[in-house]
């Protein structure tokens, strides 16, 4: 019994590598979302920052939250929750309210 309890000790750090590893692909999708220069500039502004906002020109940040939207992040949390949430989430949370 204790040789199953170990295996099963072992088994989990892999278990959440294999989940760090398809949550880094949702990732790679939504960054390839943007174009090379977007995604250069994007870089830019946040080394420039230092993850900071009030670092950057208002300029900066317009240009910023243009880019933030545009790898929409929000569709990107939702994706995650959908498919390594231990329940079922209801699709209404994901679409909003209805008018």
């Amino acid at each position: 019994m204790a040789i199953k309890i170990t295996k099963l000790a072992k088994a989990i750090p892999l278990a959440r590598l294999v989940v760090a590893g398809k949550i880094v692909l949702l990732a790679r999708e939504h960054w390839h979302r943007l174009e090379p220069a977007e995604r250069r500039r994007l870089i830019s502004l946040v080394r420039k920052g230092h993850g900071r906002p009030r670092n950057l020109s208002e300029r900066d940040r317009t240009e910023l939250a243009r880019l933030i939207h545009k790898a929409d992040p929000w569709l990107f949390a939702q994706l995650v929750a959908q498919r390594f949430s231990p329940v079922h989430i209801p699709e209404r949370l994901f679409r909003g309210r209805r008018a």
